[in-house]
């Protein structure tokens, strides 16, 4: 197969395209490290193994395709046609920086800018890609308390909500090209080498671990691995399109996360880090990002057989520290 991924070198990204390399697909990653449309074959991975792609999302987008057929596109664009997948991970860490209006409007475009350029690059190939796995965020449904919500849950009316919200629309006239489209609300991602696991560990192994707030705020999770797999079902299941939870089907609080997080680490979990702290640390992004959560169900994912390897928290934990 030939997939194609934005965003490929990342803590998502990586794995996904390894796997993929391994197994002798044709792996493209677009990247802004190289001029447009250049491409760099990364030595052993394989073949055909992961080809690098210079991209600019934010230049000037490819013409439509003509009646005809059309000349062909230049480019990084040119990358899409015909590809079996694409998957968009393009996208500025929410968590990096305390939120200013320039930080959001940076969120914001680093989403909507690659988005909408890959739309415009799959409206003008004779032959589009089967499907574009597009990125979302549980923060679709804004503070939800611990009420469960499923796919069809309305969103919430904060500034990830919105800003997720407006990420979905910009993915969804690739439909109008023929190409599938999935909008993956994605819940905290858990692996010990990156994401927001590696930021909690350091505090749990100097024995200042401990709940968030009150604690008793919905953490919406999914290992890293179930993610990656995750993905590739949903290139190789046609019928899923649109929304889908990227989460394990065991929400838990954050109090029993931390609990879970102490036990895999053999450390306590037990001083708490207090709201006005929180907010004072870390400004805006405190209250949607930490104190206020999602009980977020992978009501679609479990519907169509996706199965599991991480269902709960614990046995998550353990796969990642070991026994």
């Amino acid at each position: 197969m030939k997939i194609v991924i934005a965003g490929g070198s990342g803590f998502l990204g990586r794995p996904l395209a390894e796997m993929y390399a391994e197994e002798g697909h044709d792996v493209r990653v677009l990247t802004r490290s190289l001029p447009d449309g250049e491409s760099r074959h990364d030595p052993g991975t394989g073949m055909p193994g992961v080809t690098r792609v210079g991209w600019a999302p934010a230049a000037t987008p490819p013409a439509a395709r003509a009646a005809d057929g059309g000349a062909a596109l230049t480019g990084w664009a040119a990358t899409l046609e015909d590809a079996d997948a694409v998957v968009n991970l393009a996208g500025e860490s929410l968590a990096a920086k305390r939120w200013t209006p320039q930080r959001k409007a940076l969120l914001r475009d680093s989403r909507i800018v690659p988005t909408r350029a890959i739309v415009r690059a799959i409206a003008a190939t004779t032959r589009p890609p089967r499907v574009l796995i597009s990125p979302s965020g549980v923060g679709y449904y804004g503070a939800a308390g611990r009420e469960p919500k499923n796919e069809d849950s309305p969103a919430g009316s904060d500034f990830i909500a919105q800003l997720c919200v407006d990420w979905e629309a910009a993915a969804r006239p690739a439909e109008a090209s023929g190409t599938r489209v999935v909008l993956l609300r994605t819940g905290v991602v858990l692996e010990r080498s990156g994401g927001a696991l590696s930021q909690m560990i350091p505090f749990f192994k100097y024995f200042v671990g401990g709940p968030v707030g009150t604690g008793r705020q919905y953490m919406s999770w999914i290992h890293r691995l179930d993610y990656v797999e995750m993905v590739r079902w949903i290139v190789e299941t046609p019928a899923v399109e649109g929304p889908l939870n990227a989460t394990a089907p065991h929400p838990v609080t954050n109090r029993e996360f931390v609990r879970a997080l102490g036990r895999g680490l053999g450390r306590p979990s037990i001083i708490p880090a207090p709201a006005f702290a929180l907010k004072i640390m870390f400004g805006e992004l405190a209250t949607p990002l930490l104190l206020t959560g999602q009980r977020v169900l992978p009501a679609k994912a479990q519907a169509h057989g996706y199965h599991f390897r991480y269902p709960e928290i614990d046995i998550a934990m353990r796969g990642i520290f070991g026994e």
